[in-house]
């Protein structure tokens, strides 16, 4: 049986998990609070310290295992899963964080995220999403909107982007939230959930890059329209949102719709519930798909299932062997199957 993460009652503060090196992200970085959050979430876990690994890949977000005061592995680009799933398997009782941005997990890291979404060991995934490549100057990434004019796509891309919830869903992904870097309590809530999580918890930050992609998520986090365009999800509560608390989402058949309480006929119990625990994943991916201005973004926990972990499928399977199996040594194995002996001519025999 595999050894799961231990926690207990801890005095542990969040200047406990400040590093003592520069922050060297830009001023206004959407960074600088998803940082704050992590900070403030990790003495709550009951974990001890030497029990966290933060490991990242490549980019402006994989400068993260320098800002905490943990274990920490900063890997080469798009590796970062592959990394973070070889820590959990050898060693699970450790809280594992994996900080990636859009161009370091959906393009060269890619292949690894889809397969860690699958596998479903016991990861906590940060992705940092500006929908640029910030580290490397302003090309277009797998999650820029298509059309956008960027240092490496000055008619516009031609791609249509990805839409890291379908693909973490697609890719049968248990456990997918969205928050935004605007709003450090909702982060903070939201990170919670992903650690209590036993399994892959990916959670999508819309961040902003202010330097090659400000304000990319602005419809979404502006003052003046984040009332109609945010609609945050809790689990088993009516789905609605608006500056008056009156608009909700109905399931018709054709999919997703946005109403008015009160018009038409409609009431609060018309209103679709929010059910993230269902496997079905079908609502979960009508989430993912909205955004303003035709709906709100859908934020906080949009998917959380319950399944097996991989790290505990594996080491149940090696102890199930070590049970089992009459080679209980190199030795052992050594001397099963064919054999034979050399003489002193050369000869041999069985």
């Amino acid at each position: 049986m595999a050894e799961t993460i231990k926690t207990k009652k801890l005095e542990l503060t969040k200047e406990d998990f400040e590093s003592d090196q520069m922050v060297k992200w830009c001023p206004g970085c959407g960074d600088h609070a998803i940082l704050r959050s992590v900070e403030n979430v990790f003495p709550q876990l009951g974990i001890p310290k030497e029990d966290f690994v933060v490991v990242s890949g490549i980019g402006c977000s994989s400068r993260f295992p320098y800002y905490m005061n943990t274990y920490g592995i900063h890997g080469i680009h798009g590796r970062a899963a592959a990394l973070a799933t070889g820590i959990k398997l050898t060693n699970p009782k450790l809280s594992v964080w994996m900080i990636t941005g859009d161009g370091d997990s959906m393009a060269i890291g890619g292949n690894h995220f889809i397969h860690m979404a699958r596998r479903n060991a016991d990861i906590n995934v940060l992705l940092f999403n500006n929908k640029i490549y910030g580290l490397t100057k302003g090309q277009y990434s797998p999650t820029t909107p298509k059309g956008s004019k960027t240092k490496s796509s000055p008619q516009g891309t031609f791609e249509p982007p990805f839409n890291p919830g379908e693909l973490v869903i697609g890719a049968r992904g248990k456990f997918f939230a969205r928050v935004v870097d605007t709003n450090p309590k909702m982060m903070t809530e939201v990170f919670l959930e992903a650690a209590k999580h036993r399994g892959t918890s990916i959670v999508e930050i819309l961040a902003n890059c202010v330097i090659f992609n400000n304000k990319i998520h602005g419809l979404i986090t502006a003052r003046e329209t984040k009332e109609d365009s945010q609609i945050f999800l809790h689990a088993d509560k009516p789905m609605i949102f608006g500056k008056e608390q009156n608009k909700g989402l109905v399931l018709t058949s054709s999919g997703l719709e946005v109403v008015t309480i009160g018009e038409n006929g409609v009431t609060l119990d018309d209103i679709l519930v929010h059910d993230p625990y269902k496997a079905d994943p079908g609502v979960h991916i009508m989430l993912c798909e909205m955004k303003p201005p035709e709906f709100p973004a859908a934020l906080g926990v949009i998917r959380s299932v319950k399944a097996e972990t991989l790290e505990s499928l594996v080491w149940n399977s090696i102890e199930h062997e070590k049970r089992t199996s009459p080679l209980k040594s190199v030795d052992d194995l050594l001397r099963t199957g064919n054999t034979w002996i050399i003489g002193e001519n050369g000869n041999s025999k069985n």
